[in-house]
């Protein structure tokens, strides 16, 4: 399987908790996944923004970059004790539900939050 590329925001104390659940998975079974924090990426050269970047979540496999809930399909199906997750949650009907709960729900909030941090570190508190 071609290396996947997860590009995350390392900002975001639950995205980076997330992500170091799935990195110890991957390290553990030797997956060919390697973690990104979007704050260390090259993202012009992957055509994304600071913003874009921090908005979901994004992979990149096959020089493809896939982002929102498809990239947590992509990463989970890359790590072989996600694979059934990424199976179930990929079926038709169930994965057009993760994805609206992903994109209306899940990205805006963390999102929201990431901003937040952002201004409350320009206003110095």
């Amino acid at each position: 399987m071609a290396e996947t590329e997860v590009i995350y925001n390392g900002a975001c104390p639950v995205c980076a908790r997330e992500i170091a659940g799935y990195r110890r998975m991957a390290r553990a079974e030797g997956a060919a996944v390697r973690f990104t924090d979007l704050n260390d990426a090259d993202l012009a050269h992957l055509g994304l923004s600071a913003e874009d970047a921090a908005r979901r979540l994004h992979v990149v496999r096959d020089g493809q970059v896939i982002a929102g809930f498809p990239a947590f399909l992509a990463l989970w199906s890359g790590i072989g004790r996600m694979r059934w997750l990424a199976r179930v949650l990929g079926l038709p009907g169930v994965r057009q539900v993760a994805d609206l709960g992903y994109e209306r729900i899940a990205a805006p909030v963390l999102y929201a939050m990431h901003r937040r941090r952002l201004h409350k570190g320009r206003a110095g508190g």
